[in-house]
């Protein structure tokens, strides 16, 4: 029997692969390639080529495709055939370098916010070498970036590596300042916690919302949710671990380091959790994931639900960034040292991350901007939309104590010299975690936990990299021209903290006074919906500094401002529309059938006996007439509100409409159409009630 170690990774053209099936010169040449983003040369290209494509072929590939990441939130792929002819009439296997370095998709349809016109059909993929090609069914998937003929980035890809070097490059030159000089690279790394809703595939096929949208739009709360808490780390039901064993088995093959499993909160709710990994490539693992979640999960007769916020009224999906810097040789950045140049460097590291996330909490907000994440950011299940730091105490003293100069009354009574006296020695774990915090400090990484369940996480870690990278060009700059480095790097660090430290909060987010004090008092942002944040982002100071580190140009956040914002309009408008054809073809007709049906068993009564009074009957059809007129008349104004949004004009004044017009109607409707849900016949209802659908799964 084949251990999980026989065929972890099988299906990856990983280092191991490469070492064993390219020559020494090639394999060094790649190397250096990937590890310091050295030109690749076009000979290597081939000769990588060709061993790719055997292998691939070895492993059953008969195609191959350049997998790309647009701007839709999912993944992209055109297949080729390995196949040429050969002079006899059959057909040879081939595969070159040229093919393997760049593709040509058609660019057309797919999001481009303005940066080229519909006619403008070319693309272009090119080879990201620093991801591993891997195999999906009988196709060889080579990860590439993907941008525009005039070389706009049209992709997640390409910003995300473009952040990733700025964040590099400036963390270099801080390094250098404490003295190191083996690090040849900073790289950030993350571990995405990605939650989701199994149910069954009959229940999903009777549901047009679900169908549509990836969401419910109407629903009475079931009689039991998520109350006794029964369901969070339960013992897991067995169709549930058929599903968990066979999706641990495609990811592993993948060499997607899957290793965390359970129940979640809400009925039929659970996570997955992988081992960090670079944020170049836990990206792609996690596209994967989501991707082969919905893949295993039809096998099994089951429909895998990725919506932030599918069910009303019981907890939704996020999906939790653990953040991280290291060097290429281990050092993680964000861990305290054993000597105070280590501790010092600790601490200029921690104040840059409290400085990125303070001056950029916009950019923060607005990379995890999404039609449904607004439903979920600020319920008691979630953080709020108000951006704020979680330290715990002990860390929190430290910096207290930095800032007023006074010795640290903690573990150990030392002045906060740095450079000079070793940091106090705190354990990980030394306070509790904070599950209302956005963005929480756990030990030697950050935990962001904003992004919604069906996120890229490209966007978070593209805007946190930058951020950061931001901030450590900034101390650079200034340590590089002191004269006294000591003294300054104190200094600085003492500064930081007092600048910064309204961003810092251990409390309870989800208090209501916390809310007050961090936009009246401390001055934090409060953008609780898309519409509120996306347009910052063109704001001149996040668009200095995301043009001066190179991460995007200005077209290209112009165009990505434009693309978030027709995203959201495009699915409050289906979900809108969805709602009229439901209440207006299923709903209304069921509540006014079954009225109808106990009016003629009430004259049945009296036909019988003339002296029945049928005064259930009477008080029910009354409610049920009233209800189906109130449905009628919330379904025109949803429409009618729908239809006016349209003469909004420019994109920025339609999303605001939607917020502030249809999601409005599109509750009114649903209030309406959910207590007449709790008033008709569960055999009348024309579709499964919650009840029906989140204990469906067993």
């Amino acid at each position: 029997m084949k251990t999980v170690s026989d065929y972890f990774g099988s299906m990856v053209f990983d280092d191991r692969v490469m070492k064993a099936t390219l020559s020494a010169k090639v394999y060094s040449s790649l190397k250096k390639t990937i590890a310091e983003g050295a030109e690749l040369d076009p000979s290597v290209a081939d000769a990588v080529a060709v061993a790719m494509k055997d292998w691939a072929v070895a492993k059953g590939a008969t195609h191959f495709t350049h997998w790309f990441q647009p701007l839709t939130g999912i993944t992209a792929e055109k297949h080729d055939g390995f196949i040429a002819p050969s002079p006899d009439g059959g057909v040879i296997m081939e595969f070159s370098g040229k093919e393997l370095i760049k593709g040509e998709p058609d660019a057309s349809s797919f999001p481009s916010g303005g940066l080229r016109a519909t006619f403008e059909a070319r693309g272009y993929t090119a080879w990201d070498p620093t991801s591993y090609a891997f195999i999906k069914g009988k196709t060889l998937c080579i990860p590439t970036a993907f941008c525009s003929y005039g070389g706009h980035a049209l992709d997640k890809k390409t910003p995300l590596l473009r952040s990733m070097e700025a964040l590099n490059r400036q963390a270099l030159r801080i390094l250098k300042l404490f003295g190191n000089d083996t690090a040849k690279r900073v790289v950030s790394s993350v571990g995405p916690e990605q939650e989701y809703f199994l149910i069954t595939k009959e229940m999903y096929d009777a549901r047009p919302d679900l169908r549509f949208c990836g969401r419910t739009l109407f629903g009475a709360k079931p009689p039991k949710g998520q109350e006794m808490d029964d369901h969070y780390f339960g013992a897991i039901k067995p169709k549930v671990a058929a599903f968990m064993e066979e999706l641990n088995e495609e990811l592993w093959k993948l060499g997607i380091m899957a290793k965390t499993e359970h129940n979640e909160v809400a009925p039929c709710q659970h996570e997955l959790a992988p081992i960090y990994t670079t944020t170049n490539i836990a990206t792609d693992h996690n596209q994967l994931t989501m991707e082969m979640m919905q893949k295993v999960a039809a096998r099994h007769g089951l429909v895998c639900l990725l919506h932030e916020k599918p069910f009303a009224g019981v907890n939704g999906s996020g999906k939790h960034n653990n953040w991280s810097i290291a060097t290429d040789d281990g050092q993680n950045l964000l861990s305290p040292g054993e000597t105070p140049y280590e501790n010092a460097q600790f601490l200029l590291f921690l104040c840059a991350v409290i400085k990125a996330v303070d001056d950029y909490q916009d950019l923060l907000r607005i990379s995890v901007a999404t039609a449904g994440n607004d439903h979920r950011l600020g319920a008691n299940e979630a953080p709020p939309a108000v951006i704020s730091m979680f330290l715990g105490d002990e860390l929190g003293g430290v910096l207290d104590a930095i800032e007023s100069d006074t010795p640290y009354t903690g573990a150990q009574k030392t002045q906060m010299r740095l450079g000079v006296d070793v940091l106090p020695k705190f354990n990980r774990d030394t306070t509790d975690r904070n599950r209302t915090s956005p963005f929480a400090f756990t030990g030697n990484k950050f935990e962001f936990r904003m992004l919604g369940s069906s996120n890229s996480i490209a966007c978070a870690n593209i805007m946190l990299n930058s951020a950061v990278a931001e901030s450590l060009k900034i101390f650079a700059d200034r340590l590089e021209g002191a004269a006294d480095f000591e003294s300054e790097l104190h200094d600085m660090i003492r500064e930081t903290i007092k600048d910064h430290k309204r961003i810092i909060f251990n409390g309870n987010g989800y208090d209501d006074a916390w809310i007050k004090e961090a936009t009246e008092v401390r001055g934090l942002c409060n953008y609780r919906t898309t519409p509120d944040c996306m347009p910052h982002l063109l704001d001149k100071k996040n668009v200095d500094m995301l043009t001066s580190h190179k991460v995007f140009t200005v077209d290209e956040l112009r165009s990505r401002c434009e693309i978030m914002l027709e995203n959201y309009c495009k699915t409050v408008t289906i979900e809108a529309n969805t709602m009229v054809d439901m209440a207006r073809t299923l709903i209304a007709p069921a509540v006014a059938s079954f009225a109808a049906s106990v009016a003629k068993n009430a004259q049945s009564k009296r036909d019988f006996d003339s002296s029945v009074p049928c005064e259930y009957e009477k008080k029910l059809v009354k409610k049920l007439s009233v209800l189906a007129d109130c449905i009628s008349a919330k379904t025109d104004d949803l429409q009618s509100a729908i239809i006016a949004v349209r003469d909004a004009g420019d994109i920025i004044s339609e999303s605001e409409a939607i917020r502030d017009t249809v999601l409005p109607a599109m509750c009114e409707l649903r209030i309406a159409c959910d207590e007449a849900e709790t008033l008709t016949a569960k055999s009348s209802w024309p579709f499964p009630t919650y009840a029906d659908i989140l204990f469906s799964v067993r």
